[in-house]
């Protein structure tokens, strides 16, 4: 018996715990059907009662006539208005639940003396923040109709602080942090988050997404935030805020923002932002009573090259009666239309030209080791790809040992770094590998390609399979933006420049330098370069260190427009190959110009043929110019092309 003594004693404590409970889910869930009864002043007195947040939620729905009774299952839910459907709450669990029609739904109304007990109970009382912290900390409510309250209360402020608070909740960048209930804005940062104060404009260093918590809003909301920044932005002393809140009013100004609008219109000195004003402008004008007023809206509006004015204009064509309006519209569409097309095809060549860079990028170490050299370098892309992991490592350095401000300084840093990491290993495949296999092209091939292997799977076994992201550099992020919706990442600019002045370096190494003068010496003419007392082995390991280490350097960049993987250099080396072919074996002029035509051509042919039927049919078009020029476009000459 008293082995089982023991066991009661346990029984008996869960029994009681059970017993001294307080009530669940499902003890709330009961006393909230009691609202729907006949009698609700019971239930209320209990829920007034209650402690639980769940229960004074549903008391606050309730007041403000957001509580519902759901025919199918007859549970009491919390409803949130959102377009012409409603986002459902369970109250008893405080779970978000799929959409209801409002005719899935019963509110749950009360008789006089049981609102008077609600009222009694504090459910309907008001309190709204005073203060711009008191506002943002509100926007965390769980409910759609508190969190309105909360953007009403900043509107009210007329803080221009306001503006990014709004542009984050819209875009989901929102966020509640889990260790203190703090509300920040956040942005990514690689794998992780980049936090920032929304009171203090303050950065708050950089956490995992797990730490955070998104504050949601729904439709509704959104054009409630849309119009909020528009009525913000046209009082800020910057023109730039001025012109996103005419933009941000495009489609969606109420009558009291248009009237704000017009005066802030009559005011303004800017030409940018009074453009944009007059454009928003415009766009109300066009559904105007007035012909006339119709009319000069739509010549503003033919003048525009915004994808939302072409909807617009597209919209208005099918409720236009008028038949000079109409002819109006139709001239203004297709004027607006044409130029979108202009716009696309300058996108398309700069989008080439990108492309271009990242192939130069790519084969510029090639054409030394391949062209200079001689050598089928398969492993070539494994360079790349060390440097990409190479800038992968030095940004968690710079993220474990240094302060958070120092984090934009880790790609100038990743650049040597994966220049030396990349060369060291294209010397060391040079001594143990290929230094003995010179003059037989095809077993360097095998050898290279069998290496390759080797250092994907070693990089698989040290950083893992998946990929890696490396963040872009706060001066690296967002775009330049044109016309008509046209903009060029700041990332790809960046790539460009740097992509030439890494030719440029190289034309300078080759033509003014010693080792560029041996270099050239030993690929001509090894024998005479050798009794004329130059290392040959040592220039060999070097120019096959330089070819690698500028491999590494094309990793770094390519890091910054894709994700970092063991699989990255195979992407590359096979279009590597046709530029350097293409251009001219061993002539990095032929390399540029190679690379730019393959990148524009394959952009261009894209949107006609799709991406792979562009890729074959430049192929295509290379093997048979190949077979008309053997040499490429720039051919060496010379004794040694002669050879």
């Amino acid at each position: 018996m008293n082995r089982f003594l023991p066991i009661l004693l346990v029984a008996l404590m869960l029994a009681l715990l059970v017993a001294m409970r307080p009530a669940h889910a499902q003890d709330l869930a009961d006393t909230l059907v009691g609202l729907a009864e006949s009698d609700p002043k019971p239930a209320i007195a209990a829920l007034t009662a209650s402690d639980d947040d769940k229960a004074k939620a549903a008391l606050a729905a309730l007041a403000q006539g957001n509580l519902y009774l759901r025919l199918a299952d007859n549970a009491v839910v919390i409803g949130e208005k959102d377009g012409e459907m409603i986002v459902v709450t369970n109250a008893a669990t405080g779970d978000i639940e799929d959409m209801a029609k409002p005719e899935e739904l019963q509110a749950i109304t009360l008789p006089d003396d049981a609102r008077a007990l609600l009222g009694d109970a504090g459910a309907t009382k008001a309190s709204g923040p005073l203060d711009f912290a008191g506002a943002v900390a509100a926007l965390k409510a769980d409910s759609f109709s508190d969190k309105a309250k909360a953007i009403d209360a900043l509107t009210a402020l007329a803080d221009p602080r306001a503006i990014p608070v709004f542009q984050a909740l819209a875009d989901g960048r929102l966020f509640l942090r889990k260790n203190d209930g703090a509300v920040v804005i956040g942005n990514a940062s690689g794998n992780d988050v980049a936090l920032t104060d929304p009171v203090a404009q303050e950065k708050l260093g950089i956490v995992a997404p797990g730490e955070l918590d998104v504050i949601f809003v729904n439709n509704n909301l959104r054009n409630v935030l849309r119009e909020a920044v528009g009525r913000l932005g046209l009082s800020s002393p910057d023109p730039a805020q001025r012109r996103a809140a005419a933009n941000a009013l495009l489609d969606n100004a109420t009558p009291e923002a248009v009237a704000l609008l017009r005066e802030a219109y009559a005011k303004e000195t800017s030409g940018s932002a009074k453009s944009a004003m007059a454009l928003t402008l415009a766009a109300v004008d066009l559904a105007d009573a007035d012909k006339v007023r119709r009319l000069q809206a739509i010549q503003v509006l033919g003048g525009s090259s915004n994808l939302r004015v072409r909807a617009m204009l597209q919209a208005r064509l099918s409720q236009e009666s008028e038949p000079d309006v109409k002819a109006a519209l139709n001239a203004a569409f297709d004027k607006l239309q044409f130029k979108l097309q202009l716009y696309g095809y300058a996108e398309n060549l700069v989008q080439g030209i990108s492309l271009g860079s990242v192939l130069l990028l790519a084969a510029v170490g090639l054409a030394i080791t391949f062209g200079v050299m001689g050598i089928i370098n398969m492993a070539h892309g494994e360079m790349i790809m060390l440097g990409a992991y190479s800038a992968y490592v030095t940004q968690e350095i710079f993220r474990a040992f240094l302060p958070p401000a120092w984090i934009g300084a880790y790609l100038v840093a990743a650049l040597p770094m994966a220049f030396l990491v990349a060369a060291l290993v294209g010397i060391a495949l040079e001594r143990g590998v290929i230094r003995f296999l010179y003059g037989r092209p095809l077993e360097t091939m095998l050898a290279t390609w069998g290496i390759s292997l080797i250092l994907q799977q070693a990089v698989r076994a040290i950083f893992g399979a998946p990929n890696k992201e490396v963040a872009n550099p706060e001066w690296m992020t967002g775009a330049l933006e044109l016309a008509g919706g046209f903009a060029i990442t700041w990332n790809r600019i960046y790539i460009i420049i740097f992509c030439f002045a890494v030719l440029g370096l190289i034309a300078l190494i080759l033509r003014r330098t010693s080792f560029g003068l041996h270099m050239r010496a030993v690929t001509q003419n090894r024998a005479m370069a050798d009794v004329m007392g130059i290392p040959t082995a040592r220039i060999d390991a070097l120019t096959f260190g330089l070819g690698s280490g500028i491999a590494g350097m094309a990793g770094v960049a390519l890091s910054q427009i894709g994700n970092v993987s063991p699989n990255l250099g195979t992407i590359y080396i096979v279009d590597s190959f046709l530029v350097v072919v293409f251009g001219g074996v061993g002539n990095l002029m032929g390399t540029l110009v190679g690379a730019l035509t393959l990148g524009v051509v394959n952009k261009l042919l894209e949107p006609v043929a799709g991406a792979v039927l562009g890729k074959v049919v430049v192929l295509v078009c290379i093997i048979l110019f190949i077979q008309k020029r053997p040499r490429g476009l720039f051919a060496a000459k010379g004794r040694s092309a002669d050879a």
